[in-house]
């Protein structure tokens, strides 16, 4: 994908990279939630606010930033490396999980801003939850690519990609749940109809 052998490697990373960089992370964020003042009772609420928050995020930076095209030769380019090159060679094992030189700085980024948001008290538990939720992400796309579910939620979630892939790829952008294209109206256009 790249000329430079530099760049080439940080372009590629394998599928167990992102649970060596992270769970230690989630250990300590639940780590420094057992030293706030939470409730017992609050931390459910915690878990599904940090899953419904990385939902949608995951929607909108695949809808909005994975597939957004900017105009001329340097941005199909800029969007062939940043997800098209996944679209033309969706089986590629070394590109079906985010790379390090990404997922860092994206993680930095969403623990600053949710750090600037939510009380101290709340934001611990959050972000580790909210990791977690990548991670499904993560290592889910992985699976679905590679992995063949016989029946369950995890054959539903391969065949909502796999149609997203491979028939209508303006449709379906949520990878870990189909959620956000029910809410959004980005379903599949036999789904509206149902």
């Amino acid at each position: 994908m790249f000329k430079s052998d530099f760049f080439e490697a940080l372009s590629k990373v394998h599928f167990t990279v992102p649970l060596y960089l992270f769970i230690p992370v989630i250990i300590y964020c639940f780590y420094r939630s057992s030293l706030t003042d939470m409730a017992l009772w609050e931390y459910p609420a915690d878990f599904l606010a940090g899953m419904l928050v990385w939902t949608a995020v995951e929607y909108v930076m695949h809808r909005y930033v994975f597939h957004f095209e900017l105009p001329g030769t340097i941005g199909r380019r800029l969007h062939f490396i940043i997800h098209g090159v996944h679209h033309d060679y969706p089986s590629d094992r070394l590109r079906l999980v985010m790379p390090p030189s990404l997922s860092i700085p994206l993680a930095i980024a969403f623990f600053y801003l949710f750090k600037a948001c939510i009380p101290d008290r709340y934001f611990w538990f959050f972000f580790g939850t909210f990791l977690i939720g990548y991670l499904i992400y993560d290592i889910g796309h992985y699976a679905m690519h590679h992995f063949n579910f016989k029946s369950g939620i995890f054959k539903k979630i391969k065949h909502h990609h796999m149609r997203h892939h491979y028939q209508e790829p303006e449709k379906g952008y949520g990878v870990s749940s189909p959620l956000w294209d029910h809410i959004t109206g980005s379903v599949f256009s036999d789904t509206k109809e149902k």
